[in-house]
């Protein structure tokens, strides 16, 4: 299923075992360019690169490359992907230094394999042009600089790392891969007030219609 919403498409091959999901979103713009959602693991781009193939879009079609934090497993085909579409890459101005390893992260998770320095670094509620119109949102908690992107005509949120989701079900990331759980908490309230129909997590999932209700369940609890 690798077109799961119009103009919506999840990367297949991109998983580096079958229980462990790493959701890499292409996203279609409003004209003929394409954004990429996060980047997967070193050696992801490979996959990347013959799914834009299988769909016919050509690697200089992808303009933007979004990043919601700076793990691994988000950030390892960043360099490759920027060198073979030529796109301009974004992520909170937190998490850009530590994607350059300027400093080096150390909380939990595994800090990227190399220094990549990102075009652009946004702030919370900066508009992004990409996907018909995204807004930035600053999600702390799993990582200081953790972004979410929501579109707000159709009501989508890519959340990154915010929610994992086993079936129809979200929760807050383990408690282990995350830097703050308090600040994560408060993060996912706030997202929780949004008007949200499809929820596209990296981790399990997505839930691609009625999320909200689902999202609001958790944060009520939280």
């Amino acid at each position: 299923m690798p077109e799961i919403l119009p103009g919506i498409h999840l990367v297949e091959g991109v998983d580096p075992e079958p229980d462990f999901t790493t959701h890499v979103y292409l996203v279609k713009d409003k004209g003929a360019s394409w954004t990429l959602i996060d980047t997967g693991l070193p050696g992801a781009s490979t996959a990347i690169l013959a799914y834009l193939a299988k769909i016919h879009v050509e690697p200089t079609s992808v303009k933007k490359i979004l990043i919601t934090h700076l793990h691994r497993d988000h950030t390892g085909s960043l360099k490759v992907m920027i060198e073979k579409t030529h796109a301009r890459s974004f992520a909170h101005w937190i998490e850009a230094a530590y994607i350059a390893l300027d400093p080096i992260y150390d909380g939990p998770g595994s800090p990227p394999a190399e220094p990549v320095a990102v075009d652009e670094a946004f702030k919370d509620g900066d508009p992004i042009d990409a996907a018909g119109g995204l807004i930035a949102y600053h999600t702390p908690g799993h990582t200081p600089g953790h972004a979410s992107f929501y579109q707000p005509e159709r009501k989508l949120l890519f959340s990154g790392d915010l929610f994992f989701v086993d079936g129809a079900t979200p929760s807050l990331t383990p408690p282990e891969f995350t830097h703050h759980i308090a600040t994560a908490k408060i993060s996912a309230r706030r997202m929780g007030r949004l008007s949200v129909d499809s929820l596209l997590s990296y981790h399990g999932g997505p839930i691609l219609k009625n999320a909200g209700g689902a999202v609001r369940t958790l944060t009520q609890s939280l």
